[in-house]
């Protein structure tokens, strides 16, 4: 069975991978799926069912659906990722702070932690933008502070993990610095868990922005991807 399903077995993987690098074509040059102007609207085109001409159809302004989703992925993905690297940072920062802190100082963290976790990720963005405005750097700033506890969490018991380890006891007896023991083998051994989370982090990260847009509280009319 095995030796059957070998030309099939990484189908999956290529095809995920054909998409991702279209999406990531899309986002750097739009131009070669189109030469519609995602922002031209036409009342008399509105609403109009997908065509040769129109794939995706159009919207009630008479927008190109087709052309929007092609250029609106570029503000997607920095949207998602701008987002994903404000929690990795905080959540970096946080979560190694915590675990190399005492006990009190940890449990303090952990609990502000809990609080922010028990928000859901689109209801806390929601609450920073209402505050600060809609705008690109606010919205992704919202979505970053809601994803911090996802790193944070991992960060810390990672960070709590190796500071026990014995390498770590057998540098200290060495007489390291703590900056050097930081450098030489907590981050490596910490950061190994953030590439899977980070990859993640950028898909919901860009539901979130969706979810914001629906609201009216995503990016404005001008971008693409806007309402």
């Amino acid at each position: 069975m095995t030796t059957r399903l070998g030309p099939l077995r990484h189908t999956g993987t290529v095809l995920c991978a054909a998409f991702i690098a279209v999406a990531l074509l899309a986002a750097a040059f739009p131009g070669l799926f189109g030469d519609v102007d995602p922002l031209r609207s036409s009342m008399p085109e509105s609403l109009q069912a997908p065509s040769a001409r129109h794939w995706f159809g159009t919207d009630l302004l008479g927008r190109d659906v087709f052309a929007r989703v092609v250029h609106g992925a570029r503000y997607s993905l920095l949207l998602g990722v701008a987002a994903m690297l404000i929690s990795l940072v905080l959540g970096l920062l946080t979560g190694v702070l915590a675990g190399l802190s005492g006990r009190a100082a940890d449990e303090a963290v952990a609990r502000v932690l809990d609080v922010v976790s028990a928000f859901p990720g689109v209801l806390l963005a929601m609450l920073v933008v209402v505050f600060t405005g809609p705008g690109v750097f606010n919205i992704a700033v919202a979505i970053g502070i809601s994803g911090v506890p996802k790193f944070a969490r991992v960060i810390r018991a990672q960070t709590r993990s190796v500071k026990d380890a014995g390498y770590v006891t057998h540098a200290v007896v060495q007489g390291r610095g703590r900056g050097w023991i930081l450098a030489r083998h907590i981050a490596p051994n910490v950061l190994v868990a953030v590439p899977v989370i980070a990859t993640i982090d950028i898909g919901t990260s860009i539901v979130a922005v969706s979810g914001l847009s629906f609201l009216g509280l995503g990016p404005q009319p001008r971008f693409p991807n806007g309402a």
